[in-house]
């Protein structure tokens, strides 16, 4: 099958938009990269990359060794703990077939953007009108939660809810040897190591939308729980804190429109309990550059809608569904022992 090239404007500079850059322009594609912000950002929390997300940088790098760098500057997560607030095991997670390659934010960035040729990404450019946009073959929507494409293509009755959950996520100094998440009625608090030898943590609360979040709101949410999780708010410091509310995706009936196709946050937001949000922005980019190299513009854009819009909505919904199993405030005796048999059974 010959391959195909043609001309894509992608709308987002995050990780979904600058995977879709790369995975294009390997494939003879010319790409142009729209950005609001003025440059990447220097700060943020880990990911966990599972093994897809690394397969899709593979996909997409073509020979350039994205997901090597990828595990080369993460942190293996090889094993997990379910706990309870207190501290009692519920169930652990030991010796993964393929681990989870923890890394910050501003790390895979950078991995994604040095792939890319100089001044292909366009940064503190807002995106263009899609009518400003005609002279592309296919428009690539990587826009976000709050996507302005999404809006303009499937109205406001489509944007993102609450899931219900307020959410505080942070880094502090010195290493995690192991990774947990602690469960406890109404919250939840997670902790992992993460490159430049910190302690990436997380918590999130059931809350009305719209709460100050302070860190002594925090501090006080959490200070009964058990000691790992008392001794990692000790250490943060309040300026590295980020809280905001977490919201998912009103499921769309298609994540294609013309030729504008939605990938990442701007198609299927989902509440961070099961990881897979940006792995599955990745694996969106990947996805559609293969097709787009494949087959005419209409044909790539059917297949990749069909390839991805259910699978990633099965994951908003099993991640809404998680985030309440670990959250739960009764029915725990029957949870935690059917959550220690799955952990022990899954690798």
């Amino acid at each position: 099958m010959a391959t195909r090239h043609g001309k894509a404007a992608v709308v987002g500079g995050g990780i979904g938009g600058l995977t879709a850059a790369n995975a294009l322009v390997r494939r003879g594609w010319h790409v142009d990269v729209f950005e609001r912000a003025p440059s990447l950002p220097e700060t943020g929390t880990a990911l966990g990359m599972w093994a897809e997300a690394r397969d899709a940088l593979t996909t997409a790098g073509r020979g350039s060794g994205l997901g090597g760098q990828v595990e080369k500057l993460g942190v293996l997560q090889d094993g997990a703990a379910f706990l309870r607030w207190d501290g009692s095991a519920i169930g652990r997670i030991r010796s993964m077939t393929r681990p989870v390659v923890l890394l910050s934010r501003p790390k895979l960035l950078t991995i994604l953007a040095e792939g890319l040729p100089s001044g292909l990404v366009r940064f503190g450019a807002p995106a263009p009108e899609l009518s400003d946009l005609s002279s592309y073959d296919v428009v690539v929507a990587a826009d976000g939660i709050n996507s302005a494409v999404r809006d303009r293509l499937f109205g406001p009755s489509y944007r993102p809810v609450y899931t219900g959950y307020s959410a505080w996520r942070g880094w502090a100094p010195g290493t995690a040897s192991t990774t947990s998440e602690s469960w406890g009625p109404g919250a939840l608090f997670g902790i992992t190591p993460r490159d430049g030898d910190l302690t990436n943590w997380f918590a999130a609360v059931r809350a009305p939308a719209g709460g100050a979040g302070s860190v002594d709101e925090l501090r006080e949410r959490y200070r009964d729980w058990h000691p790992a999780v008392r001794d990692v708010l000790v250490r943060i410091d309040p300026a590295e804190v980020l809280h905001h509310d977490l919201y998912e995706s009103a499921p769309l009936p298609s994540f294609v429109h013309g030729t504008v196709a939605l990938i990442g946050d701007a198609a299927h937001a989902m509440a961070p309990n099961l990881g897979r949000g940006a792995c599955e922005a990745m694996i969106d980019a990947a996805t559609l550059a293969v097709l787009l190299s494949e087959h005419s513009v209409p044909e790539a854009l059917k297949r990749y809608d069909r390839a991805r819009r259910r699978r990633t909505q099965r994951f908003v919904r099993a991640s809404r569904a998680l985030a309440r199993v670990a959250t739960a405030r009764r029915f725990t005796a029957l949870r935690d022992p059917f959550v220690g048999i799955t952990a022990r059974c899954a690798r």
